[in-house]
């Protein structure tokens, strides 16, 4: 009786899962699909719920600051530019955290801010902010992202073994690798899609598998710190927004990084606008 129970639990967790994934990524698709105004909105949405779950997990009662400051970084981007997005960016994370009362959460506080609406500005900067065909790119690392989690998700609950790390128990050592592979051939895979270096391809989907992992369990770690265990219950099957962007706002910030430090990196991946 007990194993039907667990595997009728396992059964209503990935219906939830596949129900929230029907919802959020057509709006992600859509977002990022059309750029502009329609991208800003979605970006600051996404950064504005970020930070208020922050406020949630950390017990923070600077809640309509964080929240405020964290949107004020992805108006300033879209309307006056990149810098104006990174200087709002830099002077929001110094004000959320004079913002907290007590001077020891201070610096966990300003963190919160720069977590989450620098995932949310990535996310926009590889869309819309440089030289390179920002639809094609956030996409395709969407894609491999989304294929990395589920990749992690079904290698783990199949093969089981011993967990990445003692803090986070339901992350293993198969579901990592498993993640890995499958975004290695969703790297060939795009390689074909857009003519790009295959071999540059391969590996690229293996670092984005790897930090989107590296995010989800910095993601995993906080929450413990914090002792809860979703950021909120916003998204049935997934716990919060926090829990389902974290690993993509990361590898988003990685390629921009990558494609503003190695310039032939754009050209390689077949992203030379």
């Amino acid at each position: 009786m007990a194993a039907a129970k667990s595997g009728g639990s396992r059964r209503s967790e990935l219906t939830l899962r596949l129900l929230s994934a029907l919802i959020l990524i057509p709006f992600g698709l859509y977002v990022v699909w059309s750029g502009g105004l329609a991208l800003a909105i979605g970006c600051g949405l996404f950064a504005a719920i970020m930070a208020y779950e922050w406020v949630r997990m950390s017990a923070s009662p600077a809640m309509k600051s964080m929240v405020t400051l964290s949107v004020l970084p992805i108006i300033a981007v879209h309307f006056i530019g990149l810098a104006a997005g990174g200087v709002a960016l830099a002077v929001c994370t110094v004000l959320a955290a004079l913002s907290h009362p007590l001077a020891s959460e201070r610096r966990m506080s300003g963190f919160g801010l720069l977590y989450t609406s620098g995932m949310a500005l990535a996310l926009y900067v590889l869309r819309e902010g440089g030289d390179w065909s920002g639809q094609s790119a956030a996409l395709i690392t969407m894609g491999i992202v989304w294929g990395s989690d589920s990749a992690a998700y079904f290698s783990g609950k199949g093969f089981g073994g011993p967990p990445l790390t003692p803090e986070s128990p339901s992350k293993t050592w198969s579901g990592a690798l498993g993640a890995v592979i499958f975004s290695a051939l969703c790297g060939a895979l795009a390689a074909r899609i857009m003519q790009g270096d295959i071999t540059v391809w391969i590996l690229t989907g293996i670092i984005i598998s790897i930090f989107a992992q590296m995010g989800d369990l910095m993601e995993s770690i906080l929450k413990r710190r914090f002792g809860v265990k979703d950021s909120s219950g916003l998204v049935p099957g997934h716990g919060g927004v926090l829990d389902r962007v974290d690993g993509l706002g990361i590898v988003c910030g990685v390629m921009v990084f990558g494609f503003v430090g190695l310039p032939t990196l754009v050209e390689k991946l077949g992203f030379a606008g």
